[in-house]
């Protein structure tokens, strides 16, 4: 009687922890990404937030040839875990002007998804088609000088 009760307890308490979420990086490519003629969005430590919930996005935007603007927005997860919604603010000044923003809002459905019915798409400064991209050494590597 008494195993019983410290195996229900033991189970009861391990369902009230938290699930632990691990953050990785995110990288998303715009018409090929960086390095193929097209841009990439990179969040390092990004957390895919769950389904039905919105989380933080922060990082950078790599784009033309040496181009490298500080990303800031928000991801959203739909209710069926299939699309992910991406809304980006990007700044860099030598790039596109003192006090000037690029927004971008990018919809595609993360690389987990198998049966997606969408096509990732890019509508803002970086329009084209949008998709998950591996994040590679070379596309998370920030240099110290970049315009």
């Amino acid at each position: 009687m008494f195993r019983l009760k410290t195996t229900c307890m033991g189970l009861m308490v391990g369902l009230l922890l938290p699930i632990p979420t691990y953050a990785a990086n995110f990288c998303i490519a715009v018409n090929g990404g960086f390095g193929s003629g097209g841009t990439s969005y990179v969040a390092p430590t990004f957390v895919l937030p769950a389904h039905n919930h919105c989380a933080a996005w922060s990082g950078f935007t790599k784009t033309a040839t040496t181009v490298i603007a500080i990303a800031n927005g928000t991801a959203c997860l739909s209710s069926d875990s299939r699309v992910l919604t991406l809304s980006v603010l990007n700044t860099d000044p030598p790039f596109f002007g003192n006090g000037a923003t690029a927004s971008d809002q990018v919809q595609l459905c993360p690389t987990s998804v198998t049966d997606c019915r969408i096509t990732g798409q890019d509508a803002g400064y970086f329009a084209g088609t949008a998709a998950q991209q591996p994040c590679t050494s070379t596309l998370l590597r920030l240099p110290p000088t970049h315009d």
